[in-house]
């Protein structure tokens, strides 16, 4: 049974919680405080899944409680309930809180969000990946684009649609950029899947707050791994992001689903980058055990890590609320058929464009194999679009090194 800590300062908004969520009763086993320095009393008394805590709140808020939460128990994930919208506040909750949501929230809201994260957190058997992930909070940026992005910025008539372009062309900047428009942090909450128009909500002057004061973005230092290519990673990311919106679009699909299924192709080895950048000895490790050329590279992730980096990736991504179709596609996309959704979507073209960019340029890294699952394929009825997909394909590639 899961653990869930409700805090709040108004005792009122706590027995509205409690008659609302009753229902929860044989699923979540649920306590409430008054306040900061009661609910840490209570996580060190007992242990919680999740923190669930008000805002604006006397002698220590909801920004405050979370860090500290982070800091002694980052393991439990940090949600944040207000109806407060004092943005220096909102933006000291950024780094801390896996996710914002709005008052007045309603009941199946909140369950969504917390038996969310909960599931995704039995995907990662790992304590330790588990611990390290709830820890997060940005993703390493490529130094090139990071270095546009600021000075990009820092220009007199800076643009945010080059902004939005810049942010969309890098892993870390697009996961942190939709977790921000995807959970309710300024009051958006909406299902944003392009980074571009995640830009475009926040604003310039948002953008630029978070990016060169709050400092959501860091860059990926290359110093600490060797053997691993942050660049390679980068350009195999978004070449399957293009090919996956063309295959999309190729067989007629909404442009809103064009939209989810590029930004899941550019997010969809994001476990990789986790693991490279936060575990480098383990990674070596992994890269060590890929050199004798007889272990998979499922099976040396396990070997290293006691998971893969679809889990790492897929966990990740559901904490920060992203939206189900692109924590899918990172969840599935090496082994489609193990997901309940049996028709085309985003994380169909996912596997599919990484599958046949692996095909046009196999000896571009040691650290994944991937195949099409034909017995899927055929299952949807797809098979029979396999040559103009390859066409699209070298296209892309050619593209790519043009």
């Amino acid at each position: 049974m899961r653990k869930i800590l409700f805090v709040d300062d108004e005792s009122n908004i706590l027995e509205g919680l409690q008659r609302m969520l009753r229902p929860m009763r044989h699923e979540w086993e649920m306590a409430f405080a008054g306040g900061g320095a009661e609910a840490l009393e209570a996580l060190s008394a007992s242990h919680f899944d999740v923190v669930v805590s008000d805002m604006r709140m006397p002698g220590m808020n909801g920004a405050q409680l979370l860090d500290t939460v982070m800091k002694r128990h980052p393991e439990v994930v940090r949600i944040i309930l207000s109806g407060y919208s004092d943005m220096e506040l909102i933006l000291k909750s950024v780094g801390p809180a896996h996710q914002y949501l709005s008052k007045p929230c309603d009941a199946e809201s909140i369950k969504t969000t917390v038996g969310r994260a909960c599931a995704l957190r039995d995907l990662l058997a790992d304590e330790a990946l588990q611990l390290l992930v709830s820890q997060m909070q940005s993703l390493p940026s490529l130094p090139s684009l990071y270095s546009e992005l600021v000075a990009q910025l820092e220009t007199p008539d800076a643009s945010i649609k080059k902004v939005g372009e810049i942010i969309s062309r890098d892993v870390g900047m697009t996961a942190k950029i939709l977790q921000m428009v995807n959970s309710a942090f300024f009051g958006i909450r909406r299902h944003i899947s392009s980074p571009e128009e995640a830009a475009g909500l926040l604003g310039l002057d948002t953008v630029m707050t978070l990016v060169l004061t709050i400092q959501i973005f860091s860059q990926f230092d290359s110093n600490r791994l060797s053997g691993f290519s942050p660049t390679a990673l980068w350009a195999h990311s978004l070449r399957v992001g293009l090919l996956a919106k063309r295959i999309t679009q190729n067989i007629g699909k909404s442009p809103e689903i064009a939209k989810d299924a590029f930004t899941a192709g550019l997010l969809h080895d994001v476990g990789h980058l986790v693991l490279a950048a936060n575990v480098p000895e383990k990674y070596t490790r992994m890269l060590e055990i890929l050199q004798d050329g007889c272990t998979q590279p499922e099976e040396a992730e396990y070997q290293a890590f006691g998971a893969t980096h679809s889990q790492v990736g897929a966990y990740l991504l559901g904490l920060w609320g992203l939206p189900n179709s692109i924590v899918e596609a990172v969840a599935f996309h090496h082994c489609p058929g193990q997901c309940l959704a049996q028709e085309f979507s985003p994380f169909t073209a996912v596997h599919i464009g990484n599958a046949l960019d692996y095909e046009q340029q196999p000896h571009q890294t040691k650290t994944c194999v991937s195949t099409l699952d034909l017995d899927y394929l055929t299952r949807l009825g797809l098979v029979e679009y396999l040559p103009a997909w390859r066409e699209i394909c070298a296209k892309t590639a050619k593209e790519d090194n043009d």
